[in-house]
């Protein structure tokens, strides 16, 4: 009992620690800065409405400072400012007329919610303009005009921007190093996952849902990354450090497509390891070792000295070895196809081995740059480039467009929240208005949790604050309080919704205890306008043009069975002319796992639809899971060739690949509604073509001619060509089936 409690209170104060120095605690306690800055000297030099419209400027520009490269981040931040001063000009006009402001609240967070056409950050910088033309309800400037607000808003963000730059220049690595921990972490978790799938007993669905998540979230990750890394070298030029974090991300980007690389599918595999279960153990126990030294690894941080030795990995590999090499002098053709498979499927963990020795020492104190081995100019072509050019905006502007239909949608929920805040007087009715711009978003499932999230945070927060002020009568007391949840709130806005509502409302409610007696009128209020802007938020995506994931899906899967395509045509060259590997070859290989990851995000909110919604679940799950497969198999070839002396490829070869392909065609043309009468596919020959694909076949092995290593070299491509070749064959079929029933 005292050890588990001793466990607590080590994992406890561990991820305490860990809190403090994230870069969302760092981000949160600087805002607070950029806030209550320039509102004390405003205050206390009398000049208070210009500390508050600073403060207000430097408020709504947080959002859009979010991780990426610096340069976005000083644009992001600098379009935030210029946006919230055009709207804060705009917004000083509505208070003139209840017709005009609800007129102008329609059209303007209809336009400034378009601006999300251009992607995540662009989302961010059209909150940060929402925010702040809902906030203009609670605040009129009575000693300001209202260009001067506008002006001094726009300076706001400039300050905040400032603080940004200067933290930045305190703390250059503070964001990259937690990304790049994060994800050897989650890429320790992903080994695990892929471990557990061994053993046949597993619960092989959930644990595929659980990698699908994984992946997309490693994929993000590996995009942040590269965005950092990548520009920063192009802006700073040559840096030992930033070199280094580069080449660790390629160790894990490569460690992503080895983890999902089997030598033959799991059907076959299962058949091997119940002849031989006692490789079950074995392989999963190496696979956890290495799942675990990345955790420590993710865990310790930059510490060198701390960083997991060799030793017990190396003592799996002997044993398995040794084992493996037992199996090999069987002269049985069962066990010479175990063995094979086995000695494949080891050879992959040893390159992934070799990844993880390659990054401790780059994080270890060496000195290494990456140009000694990535090529300046190539690392550019793998960074995603959003395109902000105006027909972007014009292709949006349709029902088709998810944005669109979504921006429609808030904009008219929120002229709803305005009728309603002011028909029933609300004591704020801009509380409804925040709270409909914070939950609502473009898909079903996001705002159905926001609301549920926000509700809760609120109602908890409330009873919290109660107690609170029913036990404590002290204004100073308040302060602190509110200072504090403040900070958690902002902190955790990203990680825990429902927790940082909960310390919104405290926060609001302390702030309001200090400014006026009444607080459990305030705490009333706030719990009833959060309730009517949720429910207003859930009933508008129900009712005005909501946006259906089965609508959208259809594309994610061309794109991705494209992409996988695209890959399978990369590797078959590369087989073909062997050589160095292609910097084409790699940008397809990227490809295909982020529109696989794309698929696998799309499907997840497709699941959080209403069940009405969800049509063809079934097999849209199937398809995305044939996706992963065909991904996986085509990561099996890829490792392969690329690491071993492989034979000339045979008109065999070309053959299959060439059906492949024109299997994939044929799904993408029937996903499209773009198949013409003639090309519909033949299904019986189909079957008959896979029925005579080769196979490895032990059984015409000589098992009695004297051991050669170069036999068994040419026993292994083969058996992993020819059961992938199969495999990717059956798993196009498969597809085209699918897809022509859907």
């Amino acid at each position: 009992m005292l050890n588990k409690i001793q466990n607590f209170i080590s994992v406890s104060l561990k991820e305490l620690l860990q809190y403090f120095g994230s870069t969302n605690f760092s981000k949160s306690v600087l805002t607070v800065v950029a806030v209550i800055t320039p509102l004390s000297i405003g205050i206390s030099t009398g000049y208070t409405e210009i500390g508050v419209a600073i403060c207000f400027g430097a408020f709504w520009c947080n959002p859009s400072d979010v991780n990426g490269s610096q340069k976005h981040k000083i644009y992001g931040i600098l379009f935030s400012a210029a946006l919230v001063m055009v709207v804060s000009f705009i917004g000083g006009y509505l208070h003139y007329a209840t017709w005009l402001a609800l007129l102008i609240l329609g059209v303007a967070s209809f336009a400034i919610s378009l601006i999300s056409s251009y992607g995540f950050r662009a989302s961010l910088i059209s909150f940060s303009g929402l925010l702040a033309l809902v906030l203009s309800f609670a605040h009129t400037p009575d000693k300001l005009e209202i260009y001067e607000y506008a002006l001094l808003v726009g300076l706001g963000g400039l300050w905040y921007l400032a603080l940004s730059l200067l933290w930045y220049k305190i703390n250059p690595k503070g964001q990259t190093e937690e990304i790049l921990y994060d994800t050897i972490g989650r890429t320790g978790k992903l080994l695990k996952k892929r471990a557990q799938l061994i053993d046949e007993q597993s619960n092989r669905k959930k644990l595929q849902q659980r990698l699908f998540l994984l992946q997309s979230e490693l994929t993000e990750q590996h995009d942040t990354l590269r965005e950092i890394l990548i520009l920063s070298r192009k802006n700073s030029g040559r840096s030992t450090y930033n070199g280094k974090r580069v080449l660790v991300l390629v160790q894990l980007i490569e460690m992503l497509e080895t983890a999902g690389a089997n030598p033959v599918n799991y059907t076959k595999m299962d058949e091997q390891f119940k002849l031989y279960p006692e490789f079950t153990k074995l392989f999963q126990n190496l696979t956890f070792e290495m799942a675990n030294q990345l955790q420590l690894i993710s865990e310790i941080g930059n510490k060198p000295s701390k960083m997991p030795k060799h030793d017990a990995l190396t003592n799996h590999f002997e044993e398995l070895r040794i084992k493996i090499s037992a199996l090999g002098t069987v002269k049985d053709a069962k066990a010479y196809e175990a063995f094979i498979m086995f000695q494949n499927l080891l050879e992959y963990q040893e390159k992934q081995f070799d990844k993880l020795k390659r990054m401790k020492w780059l994080l270890s104190d060496y000195d290494v740059a990456s140009e000694e081995f990535i090529d300046k100019e190539i690392l550019k072509r793998f960074l995603i480039s959003q395109d902000y050019s105006p027909r972007i905006l014009l292709r949006n502007l349709s029902f088709r467009s998810t944005i669109f239909r979504h921006s429609l949608r808030l904009a008219v929920t929120l002229m709803i929240g305005f009728v309603v805040g002011n028909v029933f007087a609300f004591q704020n009715p801009y509380w409804i208005l925040l709270t409909i711009i914070l939950i609502m978003r473009p898909n079903y499932g996001l705002t159905k949790t926001r609301s549920k999230d926000r509700t809760m945070g609120t109602i908890i927060g409330g009873v919290i604050a109660t107690v609170i002020v029913y036990l404590v009568q002290d204004i100073y007391v308040y302060a602190v309080l509110a200072l504090i949840s403040f900070i958690v709130a902002l902190s955790m806005l990203q990680k825990n919704y429902k927790l940082s509502a909960i310390y919104v409302t405290l926060s609001i409610v302390f702030i309001y205890g200090i400014l006026q007696p009444d607080v459990m009128t305030v705490i009333q209020y706030r719990i009833l306008d959060t309730l009517v802007g949720a429910g207003l938020s859930y009933l508008g995506f129900l009712f005005l043009w909501p946006s259906w994931s089965f609508q959208e899906i259809q594309k994610d899967v061309t794109k991705s069975v494209e992409a996988n395509r695209m890959y399978l045509t990369e590797i078959a060259d590369f087989y073909r002319h062997k050589g160095s590997v292609p910097t084409s070859y790699r940008l397809a290989r990227k490809s295909a796992f982020l529109e696989t990851s794309n698929l696998s995000s799309a499907f997840q909110r497709m699941t959080q639809d209403p069940h009405s919604k969800q049509k063809n679940l079934n097999k849209i799950y199937e398809l995305v899971e044939l996706n992963h497969n065909f991904l996986s198999s085509l990561a099996s070839l890829s490792i392969y060739i690329q690491h071993h002396t492989t034979t000339e490829a045979s008109e065999r070869f070309n053959s299959i690949v060439f059906k492949i392909d024109e299997n994939l065609s044929l799904v993408m043309k029937t996903l499209s509604n773009s198949i013409s009468t003639g090309d519909e596919p033949n299904f019986e020959e189909v079957g008959s073509f896979e029925k005579q694909l080769p196979k490895f076949d032990s059984e015409n092995v000589n098992l009695n001619a004297e051991d050669n290593n170069a036999l068994k070299r040419n026993h292994q491509e083969e058996q992993l060509i020819w059961e992938q070749l199969r495999w990717l064959y059956s798993l196009s079929s498969t597809m085209m089936k699918l897809t022509s029933s859907l």
